[in-house]
């Protein structure tokens, strides 16, 4: 029998809701962006992303179940995440999801945030060949994993400062481009010289896999200073460019060395920044030339949404992995961490 599950996610500033069959299947994936809402603001603001979670949520939860032409009583179970994120947008997820467990009595699954871009992957190929390394990376998060089946983890590195995503936004922010970061210095990129800088990578000892993207992000700071002091004309396309390929050339080396350490054939990417161009390009050849193959989704299951929430779901709907009605929002859950 087919198992149709309802997923839910809030936990920053995407409201997004989708219904999936045997984890693979997406009949609907809504998400509703609050970009605009932050826009002007610089980044998001908790507090607001909150309020727009709780006026949003019914109506795209009763969007997902239209779209994909079902009612409450064909749901198998609901999912949601729990964690990590913002501890304000998570409880209104995680409410509403706890609701439609216990009006519909079926199943409630509680889903790791980050699982659910691991899981992305899934979407793209449901079977791949395990061990596999995924470079876990977004707004929040620069992690390398070791994944040796689904739902199986080891955390093999970390950022020790600022996330590549927290950087991008950073970056864009001083050069006055706007919010969300990485798009747009992505789309700068294009018409720069990535070599016109001399930037920094941070590779901390020979053989870690941590990143640290703070110091390349203070080096794009001080170099924009300067030149102002100085009253020099900066190229903004070329400093867009040149932080680019620095943050990329560190996540790529990290990543490859990781596979080679593990003796791993396959490397997946997960999270926003996952879908930057050059990450995709740059990674993709330089396995190739070692004999491994890249596997990423497209960019709209990259950024925050529920089709990967429900992807996750299923393997643990599968382990009957599920969770009490007293499951609760944790802001700072870890991959791999269940904690109900």
């Amino acid at each position: 029998m087919s198992v149709t599950i309802l997923s839910v996610e809030t936990s920053c500033d995407e409201t997004s809701s989708a219904v999936l069959v045997d984890g693979i299947n997406i009949k609907s994936n809504i998400i509703s962006s609050q970009v605009d809402v932050h826009r002007k603001f610089g980044g998001v603001v908790p507090e607001v992303a909150s309020r727009k979670h709780l006026e949003l949520i019914n109506h795209v939860i009763q969007e997902a179940l239209d779209e994909a032409g079902i009612g409450f009583n064909n749901l198998d179970a609901v999912a949601v995440t729990y964690g990590p994120g913002l501890v304000g947008a998570l409880l209104v997820g995680v409410a509403a999801a706890k609701a439609i467990a216990f009006g519909l009595d079926i199943p409630l699954i509680g889903v790791n945030h980050l699982e659910g871009h691991v899981s992305a992957n899934f979407l793209v190929e449901p079977q791949p060949e395990f061990p596999v390394i995924c470079l876990v990376v977004s707004g929040g998060h620069t992690d390398l994993v070791l994944i040796s089946g689904y739902g199986r983890y080891e955390l093999l590195g970390a950022t020790r400062d600022d996330a590549a995503g927290e950087a991008f936004d950073k970056v864009a922010r001083v050069l006055g481009l706007g919010y969300p970061g990485g798009p747009l210095i992505d789309n700068m990129a294009l018409s720069g010289n990535d070599m016109a800088i001399d930037l920094p990578r941070a590779y901390l000892a020979a053989d870690s896999l941590d990143f640290s993207f703070s110091g390349l992000k203070t080096a794009v700071i001080n170099y924009l200073h300067r030149a102002n002091q100085k009253g020099v004309p900066v190229n903004k396309a070329d400093v867009a460019a040149s932080f680019q390929r620095a943050a990329v050339d560190v996540l790529v080396d990290k990543t490859l060395l990781a596979a080679q350490k593990c003796r791993t054939k396959t490397i997946m990417l997960a999270g926003g920044v996952a879908a930057n161009r050059l990450l995709r390009q740059e990674i993709t050849y330089r396995a190739s030339r070692e004999g491994r193959r890249v596997i990423y989704p497209p960019p709209v299951l990259c950024t925050d949404n529920a089709a990967m929430i429900g992807c996750a779901a299923y393997y643990k709907y599968l382990q009957n992995d599920f969770a009490p009605l007293t499951l609760n929002a944790m802001p700072n859950l870890s991959l791999g961490e269940d904690r109900y």
